[in-house]
């Protein structure tokens, strides 16, 4: 894999736990909200639960830009993400999906769905290409653009995502998208 891919998926990962930590952090009580709403981990142990999901994303996003750390944040990355994504399943099996998923960011109120676990499976493919070495080869300034503008997109791409996702699970979603229909 070229080093650029390779940083460019380094440094996205790393920027999506650290903004979803934070976003966590900005609102704690909403976050220990969803946690026991998945019934998963006791009430109890909510709080306890959250710091530690907190303290993983920092530190996980830390280490993902950290230079010479090798494979172990992108599988650790790749290991929280299948986490979240089994929370998420087994809670559609059971039939529960109308509760916001706790991912945070710039759309709130997204419930569980397929969609969450679509993009959860693209998120858990990049950790596990982030996970594979790269080339060696000298990298140059425009690498450094290269890589900054992919990990920018990146952003601009998972937050329109989000944003579709919450506007789909809105009230006037279904009477919007039928606007056009005669």
């Amino acid at each position: 894999m070229d080093p650029v891919v390779h940083l460019a998926l380094r440094g996205s990962l790393a920027l999506l736990l650290l903004a979803a930590a934070l976003h966590k952090l900005r609102d704690p009580s909403a976050f220990r909200a969803s946690l026991v709403a998945y019934e998963l981990v006791p009430a109890g142990l909510a709080s306890s639960a959250a710091a530690a999901v907190v303290a993983a994303e920092v530190l996980l996003g830390a280490a993902l830009l950290a230079p010479g750390m090798g494979a172990a944040p992108a599988l650790g990355t790749a290991a929280l993400l299948a986490v979240y994504t089994g929370a998420i399943a087994v809670n559609l099996a059971r039939g529960r999906r109308d509760f916001d998923c706790g991912c945070g960011g710039p759309a709130r109120g997204v419930p569980l769905g397929g969609a969450l676990l679509a993009r959860n499976g693209i998120l858990l493919l990049g950790a596990a290409l982030a996970a594979v070495p790269p080339a060696t080869r000298e990298l140059v300034w425009m690498d450094a653009i290269t890589v900054a503008g992919a990990v920018g997109a990146a952003a601009l791409v998972y937050s329109a995502a989000q944003t579709a996702l919450a506007n789909a699970a809105s009230p006037g979603a279904r009477s919007r998208a039928s606007w056009g229909r005669a």
